[in-house]
């Protein structure tokens, strides 16, 4: 392997879009922006695994859960520890490049369901981006581990919000949601300026204040399978706390939501309607925001039935006679690769299989 670029992570959209031709590098949370975490290499196999040894470690500072999905770039791991640390290691020998620590309160830790974890960073051009637990999301620069921008996520202070998942960078926008959904909150997703870090779009995932007009019209028709006078003010959850896929063929953005707050929909929604668009896969344009379709996997969900396992993409075709499909992972299920008609309203996409 090269020596570290110590220049830092030249990584676009050309090298990410034909990240599957660089199995050297492990340039996005899932491998590729289809998240298979499939890789070529195959200097490894059934004959000489046995002889696998440990090469080196690296002591991170807090003993407690690591979940990061190692980003590597041109002999450069980046990778994250407890309470959103982030460490950039030479990938030959384990080597301290640089650290940084954004400061997370500790007693944050509470506001969480499970623990202080981080799943990882992502990289574009230059810059290495990190969720924070606190819900800031920071660029630091990827060849000094230096603050470049810092922006507060979090649309109220004083609900248990929290940031343990990976951002993605589609076509310089880095994306980025939250968890809570158990606490009370309003699950949403934001893409911001990867250069600036200015805010380029916000798409919700479940309705809110209903006296107050709807954002756009995929909340208009949310609102619709919400009852009673609840549920936008114990949050409705939905959170997108980690699972996004991109398609660059269609331009489409994958993201899966979370759970209802409450979970019991007779005190969330009066016990009726399918809650748009809680434990949901919902496909966005990732330049905008727009919405074009969803299916949800668990209407009305009070059992933690989500949608927010690893999303996976992949082309399937059952026989010769069958339209190509795109298969997608948190319930084993297939759905066409163009889920609408030109021109027809972006209603809920159906599926022949499910579980």
């Amino acid at each position: 392997m090269a020596p570290p670029a110590r220049s830092g992570a030249a990584l676009d959209a050309t090298r990410l879009n034909a990240a599957a031709g660089e199995p050297g590098n492990w340039m996005t949370h899932g491998g590729t922006y289809a998240e298979q975490r499939f890789s070529r290499l195959d200097r490894i196999n059934r004959d000489n695994v046995g002889r696998l040894g440990l090469a080196w470690t690296y002591k991170l500072d807090i003993d407690r859960a690591v979940e990061a999905t190692p980003i590597v770039v041109d002999g450069v791991m980046y990778t994250t520890g407890p309470f959103s640390i982030v460490y950039a290691l030479d990938a030959r020998n384990g080597e301290l490049l640089w650290k940084y620590d954004p400061g997370v309160a500790k007693t944050r830790a509470r506001d969480g369901c499970c623990g202080p974890v981080n799943r990882g960073v992502a990289v574009w051009r230059g810059k290495v981006f990190v969720g924070a637990y606190d819900g800031r999301l920071i660029a630091l620069d990827a060849a000094s581990g230096k603050p470049v921008w810092s922006v507060d996520t979090l649309i109220d202070a004083d609900r248990s919000y929290t940031i343990a998942g990976a951002p993605r960078v589609v076509k310089g926008k880095v994306l980025i949601g939250n968890g809570g959904a158990e606490f009370g909150v309003r699950g949403y997703i934001t893409a911001y300026d990867a250069e600036s870090g200015e805010q380029a779009w916000r798409f919700f995932t479940v309705p809110g204040d209903p006296a107050l007009p709807p954002e756009n019209e995929a909340m208009a028709r949310a609102r619709d399978t919400w009852f009673g006078d609840q549920y936008w003010k114990l949050g409705g959850g939905g959170t997108v706390w980690d699972s996004m896929a991109y398609d660059p063929e269609l331009d489409l953005l994958y993201i899966g939501t979370g759970n209802g707050s409450l979970w019991n929909r007779q005190a969330r929604s009066a016990g009726k309607g399918d809650n748009l668009y809680l434990s949901s896969i919902v496909a966005l344009r990732p330049e905008t925001g727009e919405y074009v379709w969803h299916y949800q996997t668990t209407p009305g969900d009070q059992w933690d039935f989500t949608a927010t396992q690893t999303i996976t993409l992949a082309d399937w075709r059952p026989t010769p006679r069958w339209p190509r499909r795109r298969a997608f992972s948190p319930t084993s299920l297939t759905l066409p690769r163009r889920c609408r008609r030109p021109g027809a309203w972006p209603g809920p996409c159906r599926t022949r299989y499910r579980r």
